[in-house]
């Protein structure tokens, strides 16, 4: 029955020229799902459960669950419209364009795009006392240039970014149309935003300038950027991320040998490191470290005049994260002391240790009101709520004790970040459900 529904579904989008005809077609093996099942569920208090079930049983919640089906259609077009628009690292804007004038479109109170590239659409609340936020960015992570036309194959869309997040993006649009369609109010401030710079080297940028000095009063963050309904993720994930640079005088392998070598002082700085931070992250919180990339170099028989690496270095628990780059530091030091000494001619090398990430890691509390409502919220829906680690836009406002987590979008996907990234609206519209409960809990959805 499904796989007909989204057959038709695609048909219909393809003769609304979103997506060619040909991309219409049965699949007869679809993926795995994406997310595995919880190990140990989350308690959920009495309060969060009958609130969120009072919500869910409103004439007003049963209409708008109504319409987000009703809806279906659209909400798959724009999801197909904008994965197809590029929106690589640091060039989200064509994206964003188009993002703000669907918001403004589909009736949002006021919309703007802020200094960095933010797009806000906000609903004005009848107090406006306190200000609810939902966020999903707009970036991917593949370059410009990349191929990200959408392919339907029965029920499956595969595109890179076709999950990770444009499917977010897509929950904000059908959440604001909704709202709008079913004139819904709140007493709080809603605002629905698309961030830049969420992905890799873009270090959180857009969430960051939301949170300074610069930024908005947001009183609670919730970002669409997780997996399946019910994935509720409390826990930030911290980075620590560095471009390290060793740089000497280089020359002929065999004319200019004795000469310090960047490549080796790297080795060296990587073999320090590991040593140290191997026994360290054997117990205590989790922590994990990479060497994600090394380059250097022109030719096998030519001593490098520079060589880098990027370190990758991640913990939940901020003290963790700050003894494993206390090591890093160390090592770094250890390395090129060691290659220096080993020179028998010319220059000293130099280092330079560059901070090309830096994501703090928190958690809001699993008893907190925010995060009971949506794990409850998601069982209303016949969700299997989890709580979870990763780290997202929610990190920020985590990190500055501002109530925030990130919840599912709904659907399955799987293969984020690959050129092969799919996503199926397998009862996909429980995500965006879900959404709107809780932005009916969270802002105070007027129900006189």
């Amino acid at each position: 029955m499904l796989r007909s529904v989204l057959l038709n579904l695609c048909v219909t989008a393809a003769l609304a020229g979103f997506m060619p005809l040909s991309g219409c077609q049965e699949d007869p093996v679809p993926p795995a799902a994406a997310t595995p099942p919880p190990t140990s569920p989350p308690a959920v208090s009495d309060e969060a459960t009958e609130t969120m079930e009072r919500l869910r049983r409103h004439p007003a919640m049963q209409e708008a669950f109504q319409t987000v089906l009703d809806i279906e259609p659209r909400t798959l077009a724009d999801h197909i419209t904008l994965t197809e628009i590029p929106a690589p690292p640091f060039g989200e804007g064509p994206r964003a364009e188009v993002f703000a004038g669907m918001l403004a479109a589909s009736g949002a109170d006021s919309v703007w795009i802020d200094p960095v590239g933010n797009v806000i659409a906000r609903i004005d609340g009848r107090e406006r006392a306190r200000t609810i936020a939902f966020g999903a960015h707009l970036d991917t992570v593949f370059p410009a240039g990349t191929d990200v036309r959408v392919r339907m194959q029965g029920d499956t869309l595969y595109a890179p970014g076709i999950g990770d997040d444009t499917r977010g993006l897509a929950v904000l649009l059908a959440m604001m149309r909704t709202v709008e369609a079913r004139q819904l109010a709140f007493e709080d401030d809603v605002l629905l935003i698309g961030t830049v710079g969420e992905e890799g080297l873009g270090d959180l940028r857009g969430v960051r300038h939301l949170f300074g000095p610069e930024g908005l009063a947001i009183h609670e963050f919730i970002a669409i950027d997780g997996g399946r309904l019910g994935n509720v993720i409390n826990q930030a994930l911290g980075s620590n991320r560095y471009r390290v640079t060793v740089e000497g005088q280089g020359g002929h392998s065999w004319g200019a040998f004795g000469n310090a070598n960047p490549q080796h002082a790297l080795a060296s700085i990587v073999h320090f490191f590991v040593e140290k931070a191997d026994p360290f992250t054997a117990n205590g919180p989790k922590t994990s470290y990479n060497i994600g990339r090394v380059e250097g170099g022109t030719s096998v028989n030519a001593i490098p005049e520079k060589a880098w690496m990027e370190v990758d270095m991640r913990s939940v628990n901020p003290d963790r994260l700050a003894g494993i780059d206390v090591l890093l530091q160390q090592s770094i030091e250890e390395g090129l002391t060691h290659q220096n000494s080993l020179k028998r001619r010319g220059e000293a090398l130099t280092v330079n240790v560059e901070s090309i990430g830096k994501r703090p890691s928190g958690e809001t509390s699993a008893d907190h009101p925010l995060v009971q409502r949506a794990l409850a919220g998601a069982r209303s829906l016949g969700g299997d709520a989890n709580l979870s680690i990763s780290s997202t836009d929610a990190n920020i406002p985590i990190s500055l004790g501002i109530p925030a987590i990130t919840i599912g979008r709904g659907g399955e996907g799987g293969n984020a970040h690959a050129l092969n990234e799919w996503w199926i609206n397998r009862e996909g519209h429980l995500g965006i459900q879900w959404a709107l409960l809780l932005m009916a809990s969270q802002a105070h959805l007027v129900t006189d």
